[in-house]
């Protein structure tokens, strides 16, 4: 088929690759503007830029798509069989979903109607999901309202953080879309109405990376920790200085008294804060009291540091039993 595609991260580009190698027609590809990134800021191409770059595909990165008729009259002078939208970042406007004949095809990280947004492989983690998957989807011109195409569901592992969801649901995406243009070109593609109650999962902020110790508890802090992997990692602050947690385990009260030998009147102190520092050192690790159950750090960084092993972290910087994570 004749296609115009349109994405920009790495998740998108594994759909891309996929669909050119299932040799359909990319009549073009559009993507979002080149941004700066790393420590000098220099201008990047997105992933899906540099695949149609070494492709020799025609690229295109218009600033805006609403109201912008010089890409609309392109895609229209293009004459697409289908649009195929992953991951591109923008809602597109009425006149261009109805330019393809067989309609804009979206690829999107989430078993729909659940977790509609720009978020959902993220806010799965997040609330400690057991399953999430990849719905194919018409687009309409509400946010991840279409009709359903094909959905392929996966389970999450237990201790899966967002960038390997990401990579996994990425792939699933690639195939499910081949798939789905497959049956949409012999005219055996399902089309269903979302059903049900819909959650939405929208963009994060910077402010929920920080831990709440008093109203998060063990488990809700190691899926915070696991969703903000890689994007932006969880932090709290000790002693003035911000350390981020990347990889964290829940013990359990009882194998804590077991594995670590202390007390367990200690732990059960009323005066005790959560986010004392119960156990630290290079040896048996660190150790922290929470609303329930005890947070074991497995790695983390400190201020203008590289991310390591907390045996690591412990042998170069003194952390004191009671210290209190803020």
């Amino acid at each position: 088929m004749k296609i115009v595609f349109m994405g920009t991260p790495d998740f998108a580009k594994e759909s891309l690759e996929a669909i050119y190698n299932n040799e359909n027609e990319i009549l073009g590809v559009v993507t979002n503007i080149d941004k700066p990134q790393g420590r000098g800021m220099k201008l990047t191409a997105s992933p899906v830029k540099q695949f149609a770059i070494e492709k020799n595909l025609n690229v295109y990165q218009p600033l805006k798509i609403r109201n912008n008729v010089e890409i609309i009259q392109e895609i229209k002078n293009l004459n697409p069989d289908v649009i195929c939208v992953v991951a591109y970042g923008k809602i597109l406007p009425k006149e261009i979903l109805d330019i393809p004949k067989l309609g804009c095809i979206n690829v999107h990280a989430s078993l729909l109607p659940k977790y509609r947004g720009a978020a959902p492989i993220q806010w799965a983690i997040l609330n400690g999901d057991k399953t999430t998957g990849i719905t194919t989807m018409y687009m309409d011109e509400g946010m991840d309202t279409g009709d359903i195409i094909l959905k392929e569901e996966v389970k999450i592992g237990e201790n899966e953080t967002t960038g390997e969801l990401w990579d996994r649901l990425s792939k699933i995406g690639a195939k499910l879309l081949v798939k789905t243009l497959k049956q949409i070109q012999e005219g055996t593609a399902p089309r269903k109405k979302q059903e049900g109650n819909f959650t939405m999962a929208p963009m994060l902020n910077k402010e929920i990376a920080k831990i709440d110790w008093e109203e998060k508890d063990a488990t809700q802090i190691k899926n915070l920790v696991r969703g903000l992997n890689p994007i932006m990692g969880v932090y709290s602050y000790l002693n003035g200085k911000k350390i981020k947690f990347w990889k964290v385990e829940v013990v359990t009260i009882d194998k804590m008294i077991q594995k670590a030998q202390i007390k367990k009147e200690y732990l059960n102190m009323d005066n005790l804060k959560n986010g004392t520092i119960l156990i630290a050192n290079p040896k048996e690790g660190l150790y922290i009291k929470t609303k329930n159950n005890i947070l074991k750090l497995l790695e983390v960084q400190g201020e203008n540091a590289k991310r390591m092993s907390i045996e690591a972290y412990l042998r170069g910087n003194a952390i004191k039993k009671l210290d209190t994570f803020e």
